[in-house]
C-alpha cells in the first residue's frame, strides 16, 4: 500500500503536549542518555509541572494551538512530557505509535491524548502500529530518532540503542521516507541517543551539530543533503548540543507566523551569530526548564508532539 503523500507544510501550527504528573529521574533511561543527570530533587515534580504551564503559555501567546493531556498517576512514567517519542500526527491522516526501548516508558501510549485531539476537530484515517517491534529489540523513538524534512519525505536518524535498522526501515517504508542514517557521537565517544538533540529542520534552515558526526563521508552526505534541499545550515558545537542548543522545534502561529520553540537555556549557550541566524527565519519563543533538561534529558523539542492531522 502506498502512503498518502505528506503535506507540503514542515512547520506545524498545533502541537500536543502532556502535562506531567509524576515526573522524575528515570534510572532506565540513563544508561543511553549522556543528557539525562540522576538524583532529582524532592519537589522536582512541583517544578517540572511549573517549567510545563510556562512553556505552554509562552507557545499559546505566540499563537500555536497547544492541545494539552494531563498524565495519569497510575502507572508512574516520569517520562510523560515526552511524547513526542511514542506517537507522531501525519498530514495525511495517519497517527503513529512507535517502539519504545525502556520498558518504565511504554505505558506512555495512551488513548486519552489521541481521543483529545479528535474531540478537538482533528480526523484520524489510519494507524500505524510498530509497537510489534519492542518484542524482536528494535526501536525507533519517534520523532526523537527521527529528524523529518516532511516537505521532501526524507528521514535522517543516527544509529543509536533506540534507533535500529529493522524498525528504522518499517518506518521508511510505510510512511514513503527516504532514509539518511549515519553515526553520531557525544563527549566521551557514546552514541547520541536521540538525533533531535543535534539537529533540528526548519522551512528554510537546518541546525545542525556537524562536530558529532564523526565520519567525514556520513558528515559531507547529510550536509549536503541539507543544503541541496534548500536549508540554510546553522553550525553549533558539541558544547552548544551539550546545552541543548539543537533540540529545538520550528513551528508557525496560527496566521502562519513562523516561530522557533527552544528553552532559555538552549538560546543563551548560542552565540550571537547563531542568534541572527535563526532570527532570519523566526520569532523566537523560550522558556526556562532546568528540571526537565537536568533529570529528564531532553528539552523544549521533545516535549511538543506536531499535530499535522487534517481537520
Amino acid at each position: 500500500m502506498h502512503p498518502l503523500p505528506e503535506s507540503d507544510q514542515q512547520c506545524a501550527s498545533a502541537v500536543l503536549m502532556i502535562r506531567p504528573a509524576r515526573f522524575g529521574a528515570n534510572p532506565e533511561t540513563a544508561a543511553s542518555n549522556r543528557f539525562q543527570q540522576g538524583g532529582a530533587a524532592q519537589d522536582a515534580p512541583i517544578a517540572a509541572q511549573r517549567e510545563f504551564e510556562g512553556l505552554v503559555l509562552r507557545l499559546s501567546d505566540a499563537g500555536v494551538a497547544v492541545h494539552v493531556a494531563d498524565d495519569s498517576p497510575e502507572p508512574v512514567k516520569p517520562d510523560a512530557c515526552f511524547p513526542n517519542n511514542w506517537v507522531s500526527f501525519h498530514a495525511d491522516g495517519s497517527v503513529v505509535l512507535y517502539p519504545l526501548m525502556a520498558v518504565s516508558r511504554r505505558a506512555e501510549r495512551r488513548e486519552e491524548p489521541i481521543a483529545l485531539l479528535q474531540a478537538a476537530g482533528f480526523r484520524i484515517t489510519r494507524r500505524i502500529d510498530m509497537t510489534h517491534w519492542e518484542g524482536r529489540g528494535e526501536y525507533l523513538e519517534g520523532t526523537g530518532s527521527l529528524v523529518l524534512d516532511r516537505r521532501r519525505r526524507i528521514a535522517y536518524a543516527c544509529w543509536s540503542p533506540r534507533t535500529t535498522p529493522a524498525a528504522l526501515g518499517d518506518f521508511a517504508t510505510r510512511l514513503g521516507y527516504r532514509v539518511i542514517s549515519f553515526d553520531a557521537e557525544g563527549p566521551g565517544g557514546q552514541a547520541i541517543y536521540h538525533t533531535n538533540v543535534m539537529m533540528a529542520i526548519g522551512e528554510r534552515f537546518a541546525l545542525l551539530c556537524p562536530e558529532a558526526i564523526p565520519d567525514p563521508q556520513q558528515r559531507m552526505t547529510v550536509i549536503q543533503a541539507l543544503e541541496q534541499s534548500g536549508h540554510e545550515p546553522i553550525a553549533i558545537s558539541i558544547a552548544q548540543m551539550n546545552g541543548f542548543a539543537g533540540n529545538l522545534l520550528a513551528l508557525k502561529s496560527g496566521n502562519g507566523e513562523p516561530l522557533i520553540a527552544m528553552s532559555t537555556a538552549a538560546w543563551d549557550c548560542l552565540a550571537p551569530q547563531e542568534h541572527r541566524a535563526l532570527e532570519r527565519h523566526g520569532t523566537i519563543v523560550t522558556a526556562p526548564i532546568p528540571t526537565i533538561e537536568r533529570h529528564g534529558g531532553g528539552s523544549v523539542r521533545c516535549m511538543i508532539a506536531e499535530v499535522f492531522l487534517p481537520h
